[in-house]
């Protein structure tokens, strides 16, 4: 999954094979584009709804409970353009690390194909993972959900969110939408693709979910927990494709991966199930945040017990394809091997350890000469 490098050939212009090669330098002017608007009184507005996060509000000092007025924040369909204009962000930083770190890395560890795709899809998997856990543990830290544990199912004053609460979300957005072109970029097998599209779109569910239904703080704890079981599933990886004798690695792993779903499953049955249930309203309103009824309760324990099953259930079949086949393969190693000798046992003139007649100890004895 890493950029294609440059041929010797220069392909024609907005060719199938120049858009692959020059991908990156494409998105770069386009966001460009964007950020060139602010410098025009015309287009300043326009420019503005995609690089600022939109529907902020100002609350007053004795409402934000705070010695000063404060901006908070809820969404609207201005956040759309938001999400397309870092979603070009995105695909700019996967080029570079791509070219800069994965690519320099792969020469220089002569990796096959298959383990080329594989390690440039961890090492970009692991960056974002890294930065949204140390990311998603900071706003954790300095929203005080750590020493007020209630803020996992109370939303802000009025249902909004702080700005570094809604640019992570937002940030989010753009980081799984940017998998859809990258599909096409990266020149993706058709084969892997559903799988891939699955994977993509589980995620965008689940972070638009929490996002819409004003569960940020919960959203958030939930998604940092996801995001370090899978860090060290990529860095596992890693390991092993630098040396095949940290196996024992991804076998640990396996035991992290069940304890995370375990978490996950608690914290979101004991958030939803029980604090949620003791203030239950029969307005639906979403924009309002009023969305603390039983049916919408039941869809995000549902959709949280569901994915974790989906999830457990996909690197359970996943180990015993790996074990089957690794089994056949010691299976036809061993019967390779008995081959091997019985076929060097009959050469020497031997049946089941039994000497045949016609082996040949010692050399004929001379016939003595009668002078």
């Amino acid at each position: 999954m890493g950029l294609r490098k440059k041929s010797t050939k220069n392909p024609p212009v907005l060719s199938h094979e120049f858009i692959l090669q020059n991908h990156a330098d494409i998105v770069s002017c386009v966001g460009m584009f964007f950020v060139l608007g602010l410098m025009f009184e015309g287009t300043a507005e326009v420019s503005i709804v995609f690089l600022t996060l939109q529907h902020g509000v100002v609350v007053p000092a004795g409402e934000a409970l705070t010695a000063a007025s404060k901006t908070l924040y809820h969404y609207g369909v201005k956040d759309l353009a938001t999400v397309f204009f870092y979603m070009l962000v995105t695909i700019i930083i996967h080029a570079t690390i791509q070219e800069y770190v994965l690519d320099k890395i792969s020469r220089r560890m002569q990796f096959t194909k298959a383990k080329q795709n594989k390690f440039n899809e961890s090492g970009q998997f692991s960056v974002f993972y890294v930065v949204s856990c140390i990311w998603g543990a900071f706003i954790l830290i300095s929203e005080n959900c750590l020493s007020d544990p209630t803020l996992l199912w109370r939303a802000h004053s009025h249902n909004m969110m702080t700005f570094q609460m809604k640019f992570f979300y937002i940030s989010q957005l753009a980081y799984w939408f940017h998998g859809f072109p990258e599909l096409y970029f990266q020149k993706i097998k058709k084969q892997d693709i559903p799988s891939q599209l699955i994977y993509i779109g589980l995620h965008l569910f689940h972070i638009a979910g929490a996002y819409l239904l004003y569960l940020n703080h919960l959203g958030l704890l939930l998604l940092v927990l996801h995001y370090f079981v899978e860090l060290l599933s990529h860095m596992c990886g890693l390991f092993y494709f630098s040396d095949e004798k940290y196996q024992k690695g991804v076998s640990l792993w396996a035991i992290v991966f069940i304890s995370g779903r375990l978490v996950t499953l608690l914290v979101s049955v004991v958030t939803v199930g029980l604090h949620l249930a003791g203030s239950q309203t029969l307005n639906t309103d979403a924009m309002s945040g009023n969305v603390n009824v039983l049916a919408a309760k039941i869809a995000v324990l549902s959709s949280s017990c569901t994915i974790q099953a989906y999830i457990t259930w996909t690197l359970i079949t996943f180990r015993l394809q790996r074990w089957i086949e690794d089994s056949n393969l010691q299976a036809s190693g061993v019967k390779k091997k008995r081959s091997t000798t019985k076929s060097r046992s009959s050469r020497k003139g031997t049946e089941n350890g039994v000497e045949t007649s016609n082996r040949v100890d010692c050399p004929p004895k001379r016939k003595e000469k009668f002078s």
